[in-house]
């Protein structure tokens, strides 16, 4: 009997031991090594891999959540370099975009643009295409990518990081590259950094602080429903100078189709509350405009965008603060919550009886598309983070940098991007109403025609020598609110990649600190690998004409002054130059309640060019109404507001109309059915010999 118990507690101590004895502490794992360690597959981060890895170096890509290429892959699908001087972006950025055109090209598909013309058109393409390139190409590199590596800690000796510590698996590398938007592991490594807004007087930009609108939007009973709903983020915003720990809002960038065979329909929220969206039903009567914008794309989508213009959009305001500082649990409760919002912000969209039947029905007839993130339940994966925490290293670029001091020693990328912040806050004003606060355009939309080109220096992306010696940061770089708002495009994030990728392997093979690499090899193999570093020759922008005197044009002139207006329209003046004082828009609703009639009577009998002020905009109407009536005579004509003006010219040939002398002209511009802004400056008559 003994010597049995002794042989079956022999065979628990047998089964056990492995585990006791065995067992390998987390400091005594396997350690996987490599040249290179890329942390964060966004698209800053693929294309450091890509471009380390054609340096000969070994490089492993390692990804937080199981999504690879970031914003590229993940539902941002036109490309923002339309708005930038596009010959200064190549390299990678405009191998990845041949490569999605050739996609399209081998399949038989024509895009609408063609990748080697660097005009401004939009370069779109499907989310599901965007992931086979870059997928392709990281293969072809030989770049090793492990998705589901959340980063635990960092070992460091000295300034240098030795190891990464992940939930799945510890690496080690000569030289690290942080690629993601939130700045993990620089944090991690004892980098500094900062998150928010500077202040106008901490490096003396006139665009940083709060940048309150001119104009609020009046609710009535506003004060008394604010407290209880999720799109107040403070009724204390602050003086106009100060700075504060606001980021720039995010959102998910929505792959929509309206193709039945396609179209997948919106899940349900959670848990709708209609009471929620008490504040939107009275923005809406009160006037304001709701929705998103959409950019059409190949395979009968849309790419549906949070819109800069309205109160309420896709963007959850305020509600990503303390996104990059939160842990895995907590990201995860913040991209629930704006997928929640999301849902619901749709439901109230084509639900709500408070919202215009035409913009109901508009988005009602779009969904989500059965072909793009299937195992996501085809809603997209990525939240847009706009903006995490920015390093503080070697060289902090600001406002001077981008405006008034393009020229760098060592530059490793040519931006152009406007300088462009989505909103940091809503705020409640006392006494009633409503304003986003945040949003910044120095410079005009269409600056990049005419543009301007700084550069970003190498030093923008190291770290102090004190701090770290062996990571290079080319996505939370070193730059001020002001400088991000710039530089947070995916095609400069792109090209800071590919530096940073190229920098990291050249330091692993000179062996020398990340800060120690001659510049002038790097800018060798910079140009090798295709990028331009040299600032493009630009003519100097003429001085600004805000308005142009109606009474110093020829022929009969009716500004919108002249006209009588029913209650739909609204007066601004943010595109330049307009005729008169100002211009007027029926901010995109479509709905027939915007109505402006002229009458005059002509001096004299005969045949007129008929010709429109307008400021032409993407998002314009394609589809303007125009009547002229004049005695029995009556035409319509329809005007394609996304048409530019001639070049120098301030209005746009419509037709040509035949005016009686004795009878009462009426021109008419209405909205009704339009498919954008209706704008409305004034309209030209010129006689015809």
């Amino acid at each position: 009997m003994m010597k049995k118990r002794f042989v079956l507690a022999l065979a628990f101590l047998l089964l056990i031991l492995p585990t006791c004895l065995f067992a390998q502490k987390p400091e005594q794992q396997e350690v996987t090594r490599a040249d290179v360690v890329v942390y964060g597959a966004t698209p800053g981060g693929f294309c450091a891999a890509i471009a380390a890895a054609r340096e000969k170096a070994s490089v492993i890509l390692l990804e937080t959540t199981d999504h690879v290429g970031g914003l590229n892959t993940g539902g941002l699908s036109f490309s923002d370099s339309n708005q930038i001087v596009r010959s200064t972006v190549m390299g990678l950025f405009d191998e990845w975009h041949r490569r999605i055109e050739k996609d399209y090209a081998d399949r038989g598909v024509k895009l609408p643009y063609s990748v080697g013309v660097k005009d401004q058109s939009k370069w779109t393409y499907e989310p599901h295409v965007a992931m086979r390139v870059t997928r392709n190409m990281l293969r072809e590199a030989n770049v090793k990518v492990l998705t589901k590596r959340d980063l635990q800690s960092v070992k460091k000796q000295g300034t240098r990081i030795t190891e990464l510590v992940t939930s799945d698996g510890t690496f080690a590398a000569n030289v690290f590259v942080d690629a993601t938007y939130e700045g993990d592991l620089m944090a991690a490594a004892g980098v500094s950094w900062t998150i928010g807004r500077e202040g106008k007087a901490e490096f003396g930009e006139s665009l940083a602080g709060k940048r309150y609108p001119k104009k609020k939007m009046d609710i009535d009973g506003f004060g008394s429903f604010f407290k209880p709903l999720p799109f107040i983020t403070t009724t204390d915003a602050g003086p106009e100078e100060a700075g504060d720990s606001n980021v720039m809002v995010y959102s998910f960038r929505l792959c929509l189709t309206g193709d039945p065979a396609n179209r997948v329909p919106f899940p349900e929220p959670a848990n709708y509350d209609p009471a929620r969206f008490e504040l939107v039903r009275r923005y809406v009567k009160a006037g304001g405009r709701v929705g998103w914008d959409l950019y059409p794309l190949p395979g009968n989508k849309f790419d549906g965008n949070n819109s800069i213009g309205g109160q309420f959009s896709l963007g959850l305001v305020g509600a990503c603060n303390g996104w990059s500082e939160a842990d895995a649990a907590g990201r995860a409760e913040i991209w629930e919550a704006h997928k929640q919002y999301t849902l619901e912000f749709y439901h109230f969209l084509t639900t709500d009886p408070a919202v215009p039947e035409s913009i109901r029905n508009k988005y009602a007839r779009l969904g989500l598309c059965k072909d793009e993130f299937p195992e996501y339940g085809h809603f997209s994966p990525a939240l847009y983070v706009r903006e995490g925490r920015r390093m503080r290293g070697m060289y902090v670029l600001s406002q001077k940098d981008i405006l008034e001091q393009p020229e760098k020693d060592d530059p490793i990328v040519i931006s152009s991007f406007p300088i462009d912040s989505h909103d940091c806050q809503r705020v409640a004003l006392k006494g009633g109403g409503v304003i986003n606060e945040g949003t910044i355009f120095p410079v005009r939309r269409s600056r990049p025609k005419q543009g301007y080109a700084y550069h970003v220096p190498y030093r923008s992306i190291l770290p102090r020598p004190d701090e770290c010696t062996n990571l290079l940061v080319p996505v939370a770089l070193s730059c001020t609110h002001v400088g991000i708002s710039s530089i947070r495009v995916e095609p400069t994030w792109m090209i800071l990649g590919q530096s940073a990728g190229i920098a990291a392997a050249m330091s692993v093979q000179e062996n020398v600190p990340v800060q120690e690499l001659p510049y002038p090899k790097l800018r060798k193999r910079l140009q090798a690998q295709g990028q331009v570093l040299e600032l493009p020759v630009i003519a100097p922008e003429p001085p600004m004409v805000k308005s142009i005197a109606a009474k110093t044009l020829p022929g009969i002139v009716l500004d919108n002054t002249k006209a009588s207006l029913s209650d739909g329209w609204v007066r601004s003046t943010n595109f330049k130059p307009y005729i008169g004082t100002d211009y007027i828009h029926d901010e995109k609703k479509g709905d027939g309640n915007a109505v402006a009639t002229f009458r005059f009577k002509a001096p004299k009998a005969g045949r007129y060019q008929l010709l429109m002020a307008y400021s032409a905009h993407e998002t314009r109407g394609k589809n303007v109404p125009l009547t002229v009536s004049c005695g029995s005579s009556k035409t319509t004509f329809t005007v394609d507001q996304t048409k530019p003006l001639p070049q120098g010219k301030h209005f746009r040939p419509i037709d040509t109309v035949y005016l009686s002398g004795d009878a009462e002209t009426t021109i008419t511009i209405t909205n009704a059915g339009t498919n954008g802004f209706v704008i409305l400056d004034a309209i030209q008559l010129l006689p015809v010999p």
